[in-house]
């Protein structure tokens, strides 16, 4: 079981969305330093003033930066206790979207989960205690119909924080993986840009703050799935237990939210 009060925590794509949320929540629970990492340096600055908090811009995708972000949030407050990996993007695109495409989702949704890992892991196996936050998805348990490059890469986030809870576990160090559906964050809302439509994720879509609080209460609990939709459990456990019924499921949502425009 965490307590959160006193702890350093630092919290990328921290200027927004769940990201923001979370910073204010480690606040309010009494954490001793927040650090809004974000590479919206005006957004972040923002975020952190709210809160008398740290904002450092920060490159999710450059291993480089994180590790100096981690190193900033060191040295000015002696250690990392909670690191939340949680920036990412989403970009509406089939198999056939450009390398680009898939090298940035790769960067920004796997390999930040990686640098941060690398950055801040010694510090927290060096004292025996430690907790990782890592943002992934729903899409990373179940699939995102429309976005290939997005639920490709939460799938590995997900896989990834399961590995790290597997190698790190048994020497004190905490791993959760954050699996929200839809959230009514800029990453929702701008999804659907391109054609005008909401998103087909409207329908029950949480708050960020909401989901910031279901992380909390995660942390609190030492759990490694943090789930603020209930009913991902649910879908989750279905898939599990009959992929070809699930498969089939998810070919009529696919057809229908295509049919959409969406």
């Amino acid at each position: 079981m965490m307590d959160i009060q006193g702890k350093v925590v630092v919290v990328t794509g921290g200027a927004s969305g769940i990201g923001a949320a979370l910073c204010q929540a480690f606040a309010q629970a009494g954490a001793r330093a927040v650090v809004v990492a974000d590479l919206d340096e005006v957004g972040a600055a923002k975020v952190a003033a709210g809160i008398q908090g740290l904002a450092v811009r920060t490159n999710v995708a450059s291993e480089a930066e994180v590790r100096a972000l981690v190193d900033r949030a060191t040295a000015q407050f002696g250690q990392i206790d909670i690191f939340c990996s949680n920036a990412g993007i989403i970009s509406r695109a089939d198999a056939d979207a450009p390398t680009s495409t898939w090298q940035r989702h790769w960067d920004v949704n796997v390999m930040a989960h990686v640098h941060a890992a690398n950055a801040v892991l010694p510090q927290m196996l060096a004292r025996g205690e430690g907790w990782l936050l890592q943002t992934a998805s729903a899409a990373g348990l179940l699939s995102q119909v429309n976005a290939a490059p997005y639920s490709v890469t939460k799938h590995a986030a997900v896989g990834f924080a399961e590995w790290l809870s597997i190698a790190h576990g048994d020497a004190g160090i905490h791993v959760s993986c954050l699996c929200p559906q839809g959230v009514l964050t800029p990453m929702l809302l701008g999804a659907d840009s391109d054609t005008g439509r909401p998103s087909f994720l409207g329908d029950g879509a949480l708050t960020a703050e909401a989901v910031a609080a279901s992380a909390l209460q995660g942390l609190r609990e030492g759990r490694f799935l943090i789930l603020p939709h209930a009913e991902v459990l649910t879908f989750w456990q279905r898939k599990g237990q009959d992929i070809e019924r699930w498969l089939r499921g998810m070919r009529r949502l696919r057809a229908k939210v295509m049919g959409q425009g969406g």
